[in-house]
């Protein structure tokens, strides 16, 4: 069986207003729930599509100082 997580999770939030989406990711962050990961990973891939090269670059910011900040903490 051929599945396509993309167009599954896009469909699953079609629709949805901002609450929910809202919702959605906070629980989902919220959980660390492995599952919610290719979710996360859409969304992500939508945000990164429509992004300015400015908030790119700001995205790209946070995560390296967040996965900065989690390598300090399993050095201790």
């Amino acid at each position: 069986m051929d599945i396509n997580i993309r167009e599954h999770i896009i469909n699953n939030f079609h629709g949805d207003d901002f609450q929910t989406l809202k919702k959605a990711i906070d629980e989902a962050v919220k959980n660390m729930d492995e599952v919610t990961l290719p979710g996360l990973g859409v969304f992500l891939e939508i945000i990164w599509e429509d992004a300015s090269l400015e908030l790119k670059n700001e995205m790209i910011e946070i995560i390296r100082k967040r996965v900065q900040k989690g390598l300090e903490k399993d050095n201790l």
